[in-house]
């Protein structure tokens, strides 16, 4: 048994949810279930694999059923331009890569992921105004 911290630490060092040519590893420390006491052992990027597939598969789905029911004309500037990804989550190694092969479309990673959704509302905020339509 591990606690949220170490699991963050997993999912940001070695985590990976599209097969990486090296596999990478990291020692971690827990409670063994059986015995009841500490124990330390070596995770693989591949069985970080193993345990984050299903939810990335969940996520490839929800973007996939939101690209069927977009309107054309927008689906066909998605088709060229492609996806930006943003916010934390989409550091999980490989992410774009998987949304690549199982959308065949181009996926790319936002700079400074992590702020760009804050600032992107920011702005969104100072100019709700013409957001909604309406003139000053």
């Amino acid at each position: 048994m591990i606690g949220e911290r170490t699991a963050e630490d997993l999912k940001v060092n070695i985590g990976c949810v599209f097969p990486k040519i090296q596999d990478a590893e990291m020692n971690i420390r827990g409670r063994d279930l059986i015995t009841g006491l500490p124990k330390t052992i070596t995770i693989r990027s591949s069985e970080m694999l193993e345990a984050l597939i299903e939810p990335a598969m969940m996520i490839v789905d929800a973007v996939h059923s939101v690209l069927e029911k977009t309107p054309p004309e927008l689906a066909a500037d998605i088709s060229d331009k492609g996806i930006y990804m943003t916010g934390g989550g989409c550091l999980v190694d490989g992410l774009d890569k998987l949304l690549q092969e199982k959308l065949g479309i181009n996926v790319m990673i936002a700079q400074d992921t992590v702020s760009c959704v804050a600032l992107g509302t920011g702005k969104a905020l100072d100019n709700l105004d013409a957001l909604e339509g309406k003139t000053k």
